[in-house]
């Protein structure tokens, strides 16, 4: 018996996958654990492996193709069997269709309204289970015929409205104005605007590159949390010397001392997640919900920005507060390399109460980080540079770093966020006693 194969649905934040990469041709023998195909959500590069002995008959898709999660991909059975069925075009994940109502129980339209943008507008009139139903589907209102009491457009019509033309997905329905995509169940999608729109006037030679899944969430969630939040960026330095003489101590003897070998980051770290502790600092160890709910962490949760080949990585360090130093190191080590080999889990990528993103390494001075969204707090660590200041009289330089937090403004005002970094100032200038202090060891 014929067995599909499906695109895992491996979290509930992933709605889609892009295939890679082919292990396997049609017509080629598997046997079931072998390696069928490569896939990438927006965090991670997976294998889906065969889930039965047999020839694999069909594959439904190309390498560089998104499809959606628990979509038919390929399928499993005897040689020579029927797999038609299984085609993506009838197993592509919809709504239930209501059964059709009786004739006499809605009116016949004597026009259609059109879909799109042009010569409509959206209904005022809609109960709130066609517009939950609307929602879900991604139908455009504008081209439903109301059947309600009042002219308004209620659940039936919704439905008679999937029944009767194509949908555009959510994010081409702004620019929808009717016709059958070339998306799943003839979906109107974005590609579909991008091939219908003129050919752009070129100067030069150019390429035009795909981003890759992770680009895109990225690119998705910048703007969401500069959208959707009021941030803002303080910048505060510090004498750096306490930090650069223990890092050197570690270094000569950390093994020895029971600091492993931690860096300069890894200190940062310890630091930030024993401040954010203090209860006057609450707010940003949080998240803002929808509304007006402040969600304050216990435990502080810390995010780390990686970079990686195929772009930003925050894994998150549960309870870095209650971590050692070495601790820390180990643990942040572990999860870069998790992350530029492809291979951190999705809960490994989430969680966290606040981030930290460090650009010192590449002699970044002062930048404005943009939050993690709902995180309310977010530390960006710059490079070390000489500063001097005046000491009797007399001008002294000295190695200093400097701190870029940005915060929102909605659940932390601008005296709490300054008086953070300043507690932060103070604990790096004195870091040999306050990791004394906070167990470093």
């Amino acid at each position: 018996m014929a067995t599909p194969v499906l695109m895992p649905n491996v979290g509930i934040t992933v709605e889609s996958c892009i295939l890679t990469e082919w292990h396997k041709k049609t017509g080629d023998t598997v046997q079931t654990g072998e390696p069928l195909f490569t896939y990438e959500t927006d965090k991670s590069t997976l294998e889906e492996n065969a889930p039965c002995d047999g020839t694999l008959l069909a594959q439904f898709f190309e390498t560089g193709d998104e499809i959606p999660v628990m979509t038919h991909v390929a399928v499993i059975g005897a040689e020579g069997e029927d797999c038609a069925a299984f085609a993506p075009s009838k197993t592509a994940t919809a709504p239930p269709v209501a059964t059709p109502v009786q004739a006499a129980e809605v009116p016949v339209a004597t026009a259609v309204p059109a879909y799109g943008r042009t010569g409509s507008s959206a209904p005022t009139g809609i109960s709130p289970r066609a517009k939950a139903l609307a929602a879900k589907i991604g139908a455009d209102l504008r081209g439903a015929v109301p059947t309600g009491p009042e002219d308004r457009i209620i659940e039936r019509d919704v439905r008679r409205l999937l029944e009767t033309g194509p949908l555009p997905t959510p994010a081409a329905a702004p620019q929808f104005e009717g016709g059958a995509g070339t998306g799943l169940g003839g979906r109107f999608r974005v590609a579909d605007i991008v091939s219908a729109a003129p050919a752009p006037v070129a100067y030069g030679t150019y390429s035009d590159e795909k981003m890759p899944m992770i680009r895109r969430t990225i690119a998705k969630q910048m703007l969401y949390s500069l959208a959707s939040t009021a941030q803002l960026t303080h910048t505060l330095s510090f004498d750096a010397a306490e930090l650069l003489a223990f890092r050197e101590k570690i270094k000569a003897g950390g093994a020895t001392l029971g600091y492993g070998n931690a860096s300069l980051n890894d200190m940062i770290l310890f630091v930030v997640s024993r401040t954010l502790k203090e209860p006057t600092h609450r707010a940003l160890n949080a998240h803002l919900l929808e509304g007006d709910v402040l969600r304050c962490f216990d435990g502080v949760h810390l995010g780390l920005a990686v970079d990686t080949p195929r772009g930003l990585f925050v894994p998150t360090i549960f309870d870095a507060d209650q971590k050692s130093l070495a601790e820390l190191s180990a643990e942040c080590r572990s999860l870069a390399a998790l992350c530029r080999e492809g291979k951190a889990a999705p809960e490994q990528l989430q969680g966290a109460s606040f981030s930290v993103s460090n650009l010192g390494v590449f002699g970044i001075e002062s930048f404005t980080p943009i939050l993690n969204a709902p995180q309310t707090g977010l530390l960006g660590v710059n490079t070390i540079t000489t500063q001097i200041r005046v000491e009797a009289g007399a001008i002294v330089p000295y190695q200093a770093m400097s701190l870029s937090l940005t915060y929102d403004h909605r659940a932390v005002d601008g005296a709490p966020a300054s008086r953070f970094l300043a507690d932060l100032k103070q604990n790096f200038e004195r870091f040999a006693a306050f990791a004394a202090e906070h167990d470093a060891l």
